[in-house]
C-alpha cells in the first residue's frame, strides 16, 4: 500500500489508498468514491480504469512486453505448445510431465461432442458468420451439461474447464467444415492437441491426413500469441458476464461475441479484406502506403500498429519468423500474399512508418498465416477464439474464486429533466 491519494472538490479533500502491483503499477482505489463525496469517476472505454486485481497477465504496452504468469511471451512461445501455456494460465504453474500428460488425457477422454449438436449445426446456413455459429454452438453446450459448477470443489471446476478445453476444438472444426461443405470429423486421440485440431479442420474424406510440422508449428505459436491478453473487451465480457454467477459456458459464449467485432477479434479479417481490395484495385501496395500517409484519405492501413503497444507488438515480431517459413515451405503463389509482403516491407522501412512506429502487429501476420493454411477470411476471428479460449477459463476462474462482486458500471446521465406526459391526443 502506498502514500493515499487527495481529492478536493469545493473546498473539502478526500483521501483514497494508492494500491501497488508487483510491477510496481500505481492505481487510485475508489470503490468509496461514491459514498463519500457522492461523485463517481467518467472514464469512457474504459481506458484508465481497473476493473479488478490480476495475477494472470502482464502487459506493458509503452515497453512492448507480455508476459503469462511471469514467463515472457517470448520463451513461452519457442519453449513450450500451447497445451502447456493453457495449464500455465489456467492454473498458475507450467505443469512438469505427469501433470501434463493427465491434462491431456483427461481432454481426450471428453473430447466427444453430443450428437444432437449436430441437429443446431444443421439448423445454420451455409452463409452464417462462422463467429454466430461457434458462438451459439458453445452457449448451446450448457444444454448437455447443465449442472452448475460449485467453485468451492476443485473437482468440478477442473472438469468443466476439461470439458470445455476438450469439446471447443470440435466445435471450431465443425464451424470451417460446416462452411465448406465437409463432413465432421472427430479426429483422433492419438495426435497431440493443436495437431488434432489440424486434422479435424482439413482432413478430407478421401485422402489420408498428412502432418506438416512447420504447419503445426506456426499454428501452435499463434494460439499461444492470442491466449491471453488483460482487461481486453471479450476478456472483460467473460469476467463481467461470469460476476453474476453465470456459468462458464455461456460466459465463454459472451466473450466470443464480443471478440466477433472488427475493433477487436475481427481485425485479422479486415487484414485480408483490405489486402483483397487493395488486389481488386490493381495490387499498387505503394500506392495504397501513400493513401495511408495521407490525413485527407478515408484509407485506413489495417494491421499495422496496435491500440496498446506503443513500440512494438511483442507478438509480431516471434509470429513474422513463422509466416516467412510457412510461406517458404508451402510456396503458394498467391497475389494477395504478395501484397501483404510489399506492405511489409514499405511499413519496415519507410520513414513516415518506421518514425511513428506503424510497424505490422500480430492481426497482420496471423492473417497471412491462415490464408496461407486454406483458412477461410471468415474463420480468422473463430481462430483468435480457439487461442484465447485458456485465457478466459483462468479469468473466469480468477474472477468467480476471488468472489469478485457483480460488475455493474454508472453512468453520467446527459438526457430531458423531468416534464410531464403529454396524451396522445394532445402530440
Amino acid at each position: 500500500m502506498k502514500d493515499k491519494a487527495i481529492l478536493e472538490y469545493e473546498g473539502k479533500k478526500y483521501e483514497f489508498p494508492v494500491v501497488e502491483g508487483t510491477e510496481q503499477e500505481l492505481a487510485i482505489d475508489i470503490k468509496t468514491l461514491r459514498s463519500s463525496t457522492g461523485m463517481i469517476t467518467l472514464d469512457p472505454g474504459y481506458k484508465n480504469t481497473g476493473s479488478c486485481e490480476s495475477a494472470i497477465t502482464y502487459l506493458d504496452g509503452e515497453k512492448g512486453i507480455l508476459r503469462y504468469r511471469g514467463y515472457r511471451i517470448e520463451e513461452l512461445a519457442e519453449k513450450a505448445d500451447f497445451l502447456e501455456v493453457a495449464y500455465l494460465l489456467i492454473f498458475g504453474e507450467l505443469p512438469n510431465k505427469e501433470e501434463l500428460n493427465q491434462f491431456h488425457e483427461d481432454i481426450r477422454q471428453e473430447s466427444h461432442v453430443d450428437e444432437e449438436m449436430k441437429k443446431i449445426l444443421d439448423a445454420f446456413p451455409k452463409s452464417a458468420h462462422p463467429m454466430g455459429v461457434l458462438s451459439s454452438l458453445t452457449s448451446a453446450l450448457i444444454a448437455f451439461n447443465p449442472s452448475s459448477v460449485n467453485i468451492s470443489s476443485e473437482k468440478e471446476m477442473y472438469h468443466a474447464i476439461i470439458r470445455i478445453m476438450a469439446k471447443f476444438p470440435v466445435l471450431v472444426a465443425w464451424t470451417m467444415r460446416k462452411q465448406k461443405g465437409l463432413p465432421l470429423d472427430y479426429g483422433d486421440d492419438s495426435l497431440g492437441y493443436v495437431e488434432n485440431l489440424h486434422k479435424m479442420m482439413f482432413k478430407r474424406p478421401n485422402k489420408d491426413y498428412v502432418k506438416n510440422k512447420i504447419v503445426i508449428d506456426a499454428l501452435d505459436q499463434l494460439l499461444i500469441l492470442h491466449a491471453d491478453h488483460e482487461q481486453n473487451c471479450s476478456t472483460s465480457t467473460v469476467r463481467i458476464t461470469g460476476s453474476s454467477h453465470a456459468g462458464l459456458f455461456v460466459s465463454l459464449s459472451a466473450g466470443i461475441s464480443a471478440l466477433w467485432g472488427p475493433l477487436h477479434g475481427g481485425a485479422n479479417q479486415a487484414v485480408l479484406e483490405m489486402l483483397e481490395a487493395i488486389e481488386a484495385d490493381g495490387g499498387d501496395t505503394q500506392k495504397y502506403m501513400n493513401k495511408a500517409k495521407d490525413k485527407e484519405d478515408p484509407f485506413r492501413l489495417m494491421g499495422f500498429g496496435h491500440r496498446v503497444y506503443k513500440n512494438f507488438d511483442p507478438r509480431a515480431k516471434i509470429i513474422k519468423k513463422a509466416a516467412d517459413e510457412v510461406l517458404g515451405d508451402l510456396g503458394i503463389d498467391d497475389p494477395i500474399l504478395s501484397i501483404a509482403k510489399g506492405l511489409e516491407k514499405v511499413a519496415l522501412e519507410d520513414p513516415y512508418f518506421v518514425e511513428r512506429k506503424l510497424y505490422p502487429n500480430v492481426d497482420f501476420y496471423s492473417g497471412i498465416i491462415y490464408r496461407a493454411l486454406g483458412i477461410p477470411t471468415e474463420m480468422f476471428t473463430v481462430m483468435f477464439a480457439m487461442g484465447r479460449l485458456p485465457g478466459w477459463i483462468a479469468q473466469w476462474r480468477e474472477m468467480r474464486l476471488r468472489g469478485e462482486p457483480i460488475g455493474r458500471p454508472r453512468q453520467v446521465y446527459i438526457g430531458e429533466n423531468e416534464r410531464p406526459f403529454v396524451p396522445l391526443k394532445k402530440r
